[in-house]
């Protein structure tokens, strides 16, 4: 009864936003735009296919799977974080650092100088409803008042475990002025009315393969296999990427969400592998999840294929998205580094407010601490 009660809240909420979608940014020499929004480069996977169910009972399925406790979830083992090192990270502006906030969030500090904060998300649920949706099991390995001034925001998509709008409200008002927000197509307009009031002059639109300069950083979105709602009537109606970052000290790879498609060799060709990268490895279970979220096996294809020198798992142990235990993916990354040929060294994860120097391939640990501190 419960679940019932709170599915159906869940659905009011959301139809009070619901509109008919028009593409305000379509243009038709572009095959992935629509007059109503985006689409893919590639068909979908088929050995991925989504069981068929309708409009309004596929809604219904995912939003119980939101609201309905599932014991198959729980970690195998407690997943503990440490106290993140605030006395690193708040004056660290000169050694390229990358710290595990919590599912798709890091403080990447560049090493120039320049603090950025990807898909900020810190309440303790990824929803719409405050009482309802998927609960953070483990609290951000930095709090939002604790971070160091933040100079850009890197958004990859609308989903609500990747855009918030009281994290980003909050950023917008941080002490010495906003950040930079970054967002594709779409997000932009979506920042302006529900986060800047209406001010343009710090949010950069970008389609894919389009590029910006940042304080001598170069930012590039990128093509990959995904979609976007906030709603249960506007899906696709922004766009979706990656983030490609690169300084005169290293380049970044960020996955945002991605399933395993055409578009990892299409953005090989454009590049000569990165640095660093944070790419996704949880929620991949049901199987049809994996046309959106790559699985373990697939992220380390994709640190291969993109030559990438280090890569940091993020997208697991911290919102209960899949149907997997929400530390299965670790595990199965391990299997997957084994069976690639991949050192252990060169794809892992961080624990929650850990610090990583890919400089020194070293890590910056604080105490450690229980999933309830």
């Amino acid at each position: 009864m419960k679940s019932a009660i709170v599915t159906s809240a869940l659905l009011a909420a959301l139809a009070v936003t619901g509109c008919t979608n028009i593409n305000p940014h379509y243009d038709a020499a572009k095959p992935h735009h629509t007059a109503e929004g985006f689409r893919n480069n590639y068909p979908p996977n088929p050995a991925y296919q989504r069981p068929e169910l309708g409009f309004i009972e596929g809604w219904i399925s995912r939003l119980k799977n939101w609201t309905t406790p599932s014991d198959s979830r729980e970690p195998s083992a407690p997943i503990l974080g440490v106290a993140p090192d605030l006395p690193f990270v708040s004056v660290n502006r000169s050694e390229p650092a990358l710290t595990w906030i919590g599912h798709a969030t890091f403080l990447y500090q560049t090493g120039t100088g320049v603090n950025i904060l990807t898909d900020p998300v810190f309440e303790e649920r990824a929803s719409p409803l405050s009482f309802a949706g998927p609960k953070r099991h483990q609290p951000p390995g930095i709090a939002l008042a604790a971070l160091p001034r933040i100079d850009v925001v890197l958004i990859s998509h609308s989903h609500y475990d990747h855009l918030s709008v009281d994290s980003l409200r909050a950023l917008w008002r941080q002490e010495g002025g906003p950040p930079v927000m970054l967002a594709p197509l779409g997000v932009d307009l979506w920042l302006e009315k529900n986060i800047t009031g209406g001010d343009r002059s710090k949010i950069v639109k970008l389609d894919w393969w389009d590029k910006t300069s940042i304080d001598g950083m170069e930012i590039q979105l990128l093509p990959v296999h995904h979609w976007s709602s906030r709603t249960p009537w506007d899906r696709n109606a922004t766009l979706w990427g990656a983030f490609a970052l690169k300084t005169a000290k290293s380049s970044f790879f960020f996955s945002g969400d991605l399933g395993y498609s055409k578009d990892i060799a299409d953005i090989a060709a454009r590049f000569n592998g990165f640095d660093l990268a944070a790419i996704g490895i949880g929620a991949y279970q049901p199987v049809w999840y994996r046309n959106s979220h790559v699985s373990p096996d697939e992220a380390v294809r994709i640190h291969r294929e993109l030559k990438i020198k280090r890569s940091v798992g993020m997208h697991w142990g911290t919102f209960p998205m899949g149907q997997e235990r929400l530390d299965q993916a670790p595990i199965d990354l391990a299997q997957a580094r084994r069976e690639q040929g991949v050192a252990d060294d060169a794809f892992f994860v961080l624990r929650h407010g850990e610090t990583y120097l890919p400089a020194s391939n070293a890590r910056r640990n604080g105490e450690q601490r229980s999933p309830s501190q």
